[in-house]
């Protein structure tokens, strides 16, 4: 089966990871993420466009009480070159991996080493929270309609991790994996990605996709240890002086 297109997977990240409204302004999608990270917040063009237009989009933000921020898809860039001439500045540039559901699949995850959970547990929330993935993050989980799953892992018979997957079409993506430090390099990340691949075939998913900050080089690390693929990327473009980093 052929992968998921580039469209096809910020289709994916959009209905898995949703934002609390948006809507349309002339060429651009506006999102209120209420606090819920960049990704829930961010315009993007879904028309064509011209530097007259850019106005209406950074009023819309305001409306919103958000940033000025634009999220840049492979080949925007005009876009990118527009926003940059205007002052915004290059934010968390990411990174999408990709892997076939059955390669994660193939390796037994052993035993008592990962649960799948729904609705998230206290102490998946409070590893979360340690993590900076507070309430207004897991209120972004609770508004994904699909089938949906949180994981909790252990080590050491302890809570050792968590993440959040759920499902578009035939992929299933994975957002908001947090290890708890001391527990790091004891394979619970590994854990939690293939039990995440046996839920997501139980779901009909072919493939497992997640997205991730090129900053983060251990997570990038681990991802392709488990045979994940780059296979897109994106970035923001923040208005100064807004910029900052946000993983």
């Amino acid at each position: 089966m052929s992968p998921p297109d580039a469209p096809a997977l910020y289709r994916a990240i959009e209905q898995t990871w949703c934002p609390a409204s948006r809507h349309r302004v002339g060429p651009w999608m506006i999102r209120d993420g209420q606090d819920g990270g960049q990704r829930v917040s961010a315009t993007t063009a879904e028309a064509d466009w011209t530097p007259a237009d850019l106005p209406a989009a950074e009023t819309a933000m305001r409306d919103l009480d958000q940033p000025n921020l634009f999220l840049i898809r492979e080949g925007e860039t005009h876009l990118d070159q527009i926003l940059a001439d205007r002052g915004y500045g290059v934010v968390d540039p990411v990174v999408l991996h990709l892997v076939p559901v059955e390669r994660l699949t193939q390796t037994p995850v052993p035993p008592v080493s990962a649960f799948q959970v729904w609705p998230p547990l206290a102490i998946m929330a409070d590893i979360w929270a340690a993590g900076g993935i507070g309430p207004d993050r897991l209120s972004v989980m609770n508004r994904a309609t699909g089938a949906k799953t949180a994981i909790l892992a252990r080590q050491a018979d302890q809570p050792a991790g968590v993440a959040f997957a759920a499902m578009c079409e035939n992929v299933a993506m994975v957002h908001a994996i947090e290890v708890t430090p001391a527990l790091r390099r004891q394979h619970v990340g590994h854990n939690i990605l293939r039990s995440t691949a046996h839920w997501a075939q139980d779901q009909g998913a072919a493939w497992l996709g997640l997205a991730v900050t090129r900053a983060n080089t251990g997570a990038n690390a681990l991802y392709a240890s488990l045979g994940m693929q780059v296979v897109g990327h994106y970035h923001y473009r923040k208005k100064a002086p807004d910029v900052r980093s946000e993983t």
